[in-house]
Parts: C-alpha cells; sequence; structure tokens
C-alpha cells in the first residue's frame, strides 16, 4: 500500500450499513473475489452476501463470516478525525516517520 493509501486508510470511516456493504464490495472486487466464492468461503448464501454489499440489515455473524473468508476483521476506533497524536503515531507506525519539510 502507498503512502497515500495509508494516510487517507486511517481517515475513512463507516458510519452506516450502506458505507459498510459499499467498503465490503469494493474491498472483494480489490482482491479479485467473486461473490460465488466468497459465499462458499464464508459458508453464507450469496443473497446474504449481496444483501449485506446492499447495506441491508443482515446478522452480525454473516458480516463476520464474510469478513472472515476475506481474510479481514473488524477493529473499532472511536468516530471522528484522528488527533495529532494518533496520526504522528500512525506515521511512526506504518511510514517509518514522516519528514518534515
Amino acid at each position: 500500500m502507498d503512502d497515500f493509501l495509508k494516510l487517507t486508510y486511517i481517515m475513512d470511516k463507516i458510519n452506516n450499513a450502506a458505507d459498510l456493504g459499499r467498503e465490503l464490495k469494493a474491498l472483494r472486487k480489490r482482491l479479485g473475489i467473486r461473490s460465488v466464492n466468497l459465499a462458499r468461503d464464508s459458508g453464507r448464501s450469496r443473497d446474504v452476501l449481496h444483501r449485506l454489499e446492499r447495506g441491508d440489515d443482515v446478522y452480525v455473524s454473516s458480516l463476520l463470516d464474510a469478513l472472515r473468508g476475506l481474510g479481514y476483521a473488524i477493529r473499532l476506533e472511536k468516530m471522528g478525525l484522528p488527533t495529532l497524536q494518533e496520526m504522528q503515531a500512525f506515521a511512526e507506525r506504518e511510514l517509518g516517520g514522516i519528514d518534515e519539510r
């Protein structure tokens, strides 16, 4: 992942089911995984996965199974933009620091 994507990633927040569905679908497509394969790997039907990607109401266990099938997990974060200290810690940890210009 390039530096720009790492920085924008930490500011992206999912605030509702529609955001979650869009991000899940985009992730699946970026990984090149067809919905039929994800259904098989997650143990869920394609219908459930399509409803999840549309932002429809589904069981949390369906979401977790789909994420597991993609090789991802959920991490909870405080809402809002990161603080300066959080950004600096992220840059140090993920980017090896950022040169001051």
